[in-house]
């Protein structure tokens, strides 16, 4: 990164930044600007350094748990802009999610004991991996509250699978991927029965309360988790917390921290004291060290015991089969963070002022040399903490969380307590800066930092409480991301975002660059199973087909009408719609509404999506495109019209009438034709330079010849209808010539404006 020395500012300042009159107050300097709204250089430079110019994009993206809401929030580094909200756990409306059908069956995969699930917290995304690498195809997330896992696929931001955890009743410890995306992990938190609907006393939690780990399988060609592949380590009723997946001569191992490895039952309203008093009690807790490989090995031979139809290994047989260890941790850590070259897992403990650095190569020393400082209560060989310690650096109050630098040996550790973050050396146990953030940080990230390969540059504070940042919004504030550069020796606070959605808890960035997503569907597309749909249909297709009481719709959508534009049916029936959105253009996103049926739909270029109800009032309801999609968006409209039981239509009468004359017709045909002449000035520029270099353009180009290709016949109607003297129908028919001309103007337009901006050339 480029840094400016305090002489350059003043240069700069001095002319003014090259913007004189043109700043924000006008015909003032910078300097000025400054001044009236006390901002200093170092304000000057921090904004420099995350400011996007119009036009520009960010160089990272940051796909953010959305905590309570259920989703996932993405925004741009270093601008913090936020970009979407993808729907996971809960419905979002916006994008239709949990209001089509499509999205319903997804959401439904995350039912439990029957029942939908509304909400989710969300707590540790993961992007899938290649060779240890961020690849941006996948992105996974778990939900705390209720244990499941979703896949998300980068190609369209979508929500493609909800998996419940079959034998979890909490987690908190999910997703982890392993360096090839072969299995994403999931730990249970708080101990439960492994079996379902089995009640046990409290009093029985030693013997009957079990914690775990799951390995889901992950099926990178389909995109789903294979659910009958994947299986579960049964481990003590240890409060199983954060893990990490080996990566180079680790790959194969996973670690998962833990807290209360006390054991501890509170009751307070029984006089006993509460779980935090017995829950901390002891200085340590256990950090557990799994053959994740081996395991998989031993359930494909036929080891694995089957609760609730899942595959799970009995701590006997891990015991047994030498896949399970445990190694003291301080107490009550919150991750544990596996180096970039795998030699080193890093853990924090909140309730202690180090941060403990476990050697790999030690830990499987002592293994091999069964060489234990005894067993858990459960039996499981417990290495020594100083056998498997490299180093112990204290950081400060509250160490949490750990993430890498692109720099050899450095990481940034989260301290809560303090709220600060610490950067140190982890080769050599040294502090080497420490910057405070606003306020008890919790997890924080840098660029890919839990990759073999960080990207350094930046770093993101999560900050869990707000207080003084921000214009009071009420009790309830926004927490804080904070951006901080980290590229220098010093680290440098950039930028505080506040994030007022749910409790972002944990973060994951990528290079922008890796990311490919789509900009349309293959027309007709289910973009859940990104399978063809079987509602589809094109143009000229559309369809109302009825079945005794079952009434349903094969329609489509393009700027700017809906087709069909009158539906008709009886109350009591049971409707369904489909609907396809028939543009190609990119962005050319059309929604669906039906008044007060709690009916919406978000239908993205080339998507079908599905919605029914029941028609169960009578009644006039208008239904129209949610999307500001054209000039004509308020006219893309609809009427469903639900018939009373037994009603039967009066006189014929004809439908309103404009009354116009032959002068309006005239001036409709003289609009006609100078639209026309304004089309083809536009068509002779884009095919005077390299259009079809730009796959943009070439979508734009497509959409509008469509457009105007839907011209063809009409005017031989209207003149036909002149020819008559029906003045009415003349005007609408040659008016809709017109309408169609504005679509491929506006996309012509487009396209050209698009050319011009990004260097198009002449055609020699």
């Amino acid at each position: 990164m480029i840094r400016l020395t305090k002489c350059a500012v003043s240069v700069l300042l001095a002319t003014g930044f090259g913007l004189g009159a043109t700043s924000a107050f006008s015909a003032d300097t910078l300097q000025d600007v400054m001044k009236a709204r006390g901002l200093s250089q170092q304000d000057l430079m921090a904004a420099a350094k995350t400011y996007v110019p119009t036009g520009k994009r960010d160089d990272f993206m940051v796909f953010s748990s959305g905590g309570q809401s259920g989703q996932v929030i993405v925004y741009g580094i270093p601008s913090m802009r936020i970009l979407k909200y993808i729907g996971v756990f809960t419905p979002e409306p916006w994008q239709g999610y949990g209001f089509d059908e499509q999205s319903k069956k997804v959401l439904a995969g995350g039912r439990i004991d029957g029942k939908d699930i509304t909400w989710g917290d969300t707590h540790h995304p993961a992007l899938s991996e290649t060779n240890g690498e961020s690849d941006g195809q996948f992105l996974f997330i778990n939900d705390k509250a209720n244990p499941r896992i979703a896949v998300i696929d980068l190609q369209d931001f979508e929500t493609k699978q909800i998996v419940v955890n079959p034998i979890y009743k909490s987690e908190h410890g999910g997703t982890f991927v392993t360096p090839n995306t072969e299995y994403i992990f999931e730990a249970a938190q708080y101990p439960a029965p492994l079996e379902n609907k089995k009640f046990y006393p409290l009093e029985e939690f030693n013997e009957k309360y079990r914690g775990g780990m799951t390995y889901w399988k992950f099926d990178r060609k389909k995109g789903l988790v294979d659910t009958a592949a994947s299986f579960s380590i049964e481990l003590p009723p240890y409060s199983q917390d954060l893990s990490d997946a080996g990566k180079g001569p680790s790959d194969g191992w996973s670690f998962t921290n833990s807290f209360c490895a006390e054991r501890y039952v509170g009751g307070i309203e029984k006089g006993r004291p509460p779980y935090e008093a017995g829950c901390s009690a002891k200085d340590t807790d256990y950090l557990h060290v799994i053959n994740w490989r081996k395991a998989a090995e031993l359930v494909k031979a036929g080891k694995a015991k089957k609760i609730n139809g899942h595959d799970v290994l009995s701590m006997e047989t891990a015991i047994k089969e030498g896949i399970l260890f445990l190694v003291p941790e301080p107490k009550s850590p919150h991750g544990a963070d596996v180096t970039p070259d795998g030699k080193m897992i890093i853990v924090a403990g909140k309730l202690d002022t180090h941060v403990s650095v476990f050697s790999f190569e030690k830990i499987q020393a002592a293994i091999k040399a069964g060489k234990f400082e005894g067993k858990d209560p459960y039996g499981i060989p417990v290495i020594a903490m100083k056998d498997a310690l490299h180093t112990q650096v204290s950081l400060g109050l509250g160490p949490l969380h750990t993430q890498y630098d692109s720099k050899p040996c450095v990481a940034y550790t989260s301290l809560y307590v303090d709220s600060q973050v610490a950067k140190w050396n982890y080769c050599e146990g040294k502090v080497l800066d420490k910057i405070s953030v606003h306020y008890n940080i919790g997890h924080l990230m840098t660029m890919e930092g839990d990759t073999t390969k960080p990207k350094g540059h930046y770093l993101v504070a999560l900050n869990k409480l707000a207080i003084d940042r921000f214009n009071p919004v009420g009790p309830l504030h926004p927490q804080n991301h904070q951006l901080i550069d980290i590229s220098g020796d010093k680290m440098e606070l950039l930028y505080d975002m506040p994030i007022p959605l749910g409790e972002p808890h944990y973060a994951v960035a990528i290079d922008a660059k890796k990311l490919k997503p789509a900009v349309r569907y293959k027309v007709g597309t289910n973009s859940r199973t990104d399978q063809p749909d079987p509602g589809a249909v094109k143009a000229g297709q559309e369809k109302i087909v009825r079945k005794g009481n079952k009434v349903e719709v094969f329609g489509t959508l393009i700027r700017s009408h809906i087709t069909p534009e009158t539906i008709e049916v009886n109350v009591g029936d049971e409707v369904t719609i489909n609907l396809t959105n028939l543009e190609r253009a990119e962005d050319e996103t059309h929604g669906f509404a039906v008044s007060t049926y709690n009916v919406h739909a978000s239908v993205e270029p080339g998507k079908t999506v599905t919605v029914k109800f029941k028609a169960d009032k009578e009644g006039v309801y208008p239904y129209y495109c949610t999307e500001f999609c054209s000039a004509l968006h308020l006219e893309m409209e609809g009427y469903l019209l639900v018939k009373p039981k037994g009603w039967k239509p009066g006189k014929t009468t004809a439908l309103a009438a404009g009354h116009y004359t032959e002068v309006e017709y005239k001036a409709t045909v003289k609009k006609v034709a100078d639209t026309q002449a304004i089309i083809d000035s536009v068509v002779a520029y884009i095919t005077s330079v390299n259009y079809k270099d730009f796959p943009e353009v070439v979508a734009m180009v497509d959409d509008a010849f469509d457009q105007l290709g839907k011209t063809k016949g009409l005017k031989e109607k209207h003149e036909g209808f002149a020819a008559k003297k029906d003045w009415e129908n003349a005007n609408l028919w040659a008016e809709q010539i017109w309408q169609y001309q504005v679509k491929t103007a506006d996309l012509g337009l487009r396209a050209k404006t698009f050319l011009e901006q990004h260097g198009a050339k002449k055609i020699k």
